[in-house]
């Protein structure tokens, strides 16, 4: 089934021509002013509407489509609504952005432009949906996206309310899979960081000789082929949260530059001398043993101290009583609805095993 696109515009030309350009992909719905559009939405509840702000009764006065935009937004605020002026309006930008509209265009719209930003929008509004229907189906087992409803995944979760509430840097252990990057992306989301970045960077996928530019960034003319200034993912990460995957890979040098950051909130970029103040917090991960490695000399004991000062066990889902079922149940019902398929379970048996 393809996907419902309300399109409003008191311009009946205007219509059939957005009409003809997509109606190839959705299911074109139209409205011609802001009560059929209301009553229109209300019937179909597009994901995505098109929204010509100069709308009858007054075409002048930008009210009119303004009025229709937080009508719609009241009935649905995950729907995504594009609203459309003319070069003279651009001014109202701001006004529409501010009332929730996901985005502007002026007119004459171009029609290859309107249909990359109506896919995204489309493709943004339903990961929205369906992480709205996650959490309705699992109730209160679900937490920023993070699901399980046994004793051992909600102490992770109180966990990581309780650290989310400081700026310390955190160790995040567990086995391979259980869910250490989306643990961080937990603390990101529920601290005062979440309208900043979270960049995430796996420390053992790199060669260490492209690690430290990967991360610290390199100045102009540093090695050959450095023909401009490059900002590393400490530059990136700043105002928000850097996670570092795989720590305990991290190579002997790098370690001593970590922990200067650390300590001075600065960084250096490759080939250059100028410290660079940087805010952001760091989460780091490991399945191994740090402990051996400040044993062995792989790892400083100076830095474990300074990156364990908050440690979260993720435990693995054999050890979580219960979660098997649910998490199987949610991917039943979630490729289920993707396949048009509803009501399905799984026989006891199943379950059992």
């Amino acid at each position: 089934m393809k996907p419902n696109l309300l399109i409003v515009d008191d311009d009946e030309e205007i219509r059939t021509q957005m009409k003809w350009a997509l109606d190839g992909d959705y299911d074109i719905v139209l409205a011609e002013d802001r009560a059929s559009a209301v009553e229109t939405f209300r019937m179909v509840r597009p994901l995505v509407v098109l929204l010509d702000l100069c709308l009858t009764p007054h075409p002048g006065v930008l009210d009119e489509g303004l009025a229709t935009l937080s009508e719609l937004l009241a009935l649905e605020r995950l729907a995504k609504i594009i609203v459309v002026a003319r070069q003279a309006e651009k001014s109202i930008e701001l006004q529409a952005i501010g009332a929730g509209a996901y985005d502007f265009l002026i007119k004459p719209v171009d029609t290859d432009e309107v249909k990359v930003l109506v896919r995204h929008a489309f493709h943004v509004a339903s990961l929205e949906f369906e992480y709205r229907q996650m959490q309705q189906m699992l109730g209160g087992n679900a937490f920023e996206g993070m699901m399980g409803a046994s004793p051992e995944i909600r102490a992770v979760f109180d966990s990581i309310r309780k650290v989310a509430t400081t700026d310390a840097p955190v160790l995040l252990l567990g086995e391979r899979g259980t869910g250490k990057e989306m643990a961080a992306r937990a603390i990101h989301q529920s601290s005062i960081r979440k309208n900043g970045p979270f960049i995430a960077i796996n420390c053992s996928a790199i060669p260490e000789t492209l690690l430290v530019r990967e991360l610290f960034g390199h100045e102009k003319d540093s090695f050959a082929g450095a023909n401009a200034e490059r900002k590393g993912r400490f530059d990136m990460a700043n105002g928000g949260t850097l996670f570092l995957d795989e720590i305990g890979e991290f190579p002997i040098p790098l370690q001593v530059k970590l922990l200067h950051f650390l300590q001075e909130q600065s960084i250096e970029r490759f080939g250059g001398r100028q410290p660079i103040q940087i805010d952001a917090r760091v989460i780091t991960a490991t399945n191994s043993d740090l402990k051996k490695g400040m044993t062995d000399g792989t790892f400083r004991e100076d830095l474990y101290y300074r990156l364990a000062v908050v440690q979260v066990v993720l435990p693995p889902l054999r050890e979580r009583q219960g979660d098997i079922r649910l998490l199987g149940q949610f991917f039943l019902q979630r490729f289920g609805a993707q396949a048009n398929k509803t009501g399905l379970a799984f026989d006891q048996e199943t379950l059992r095993m």
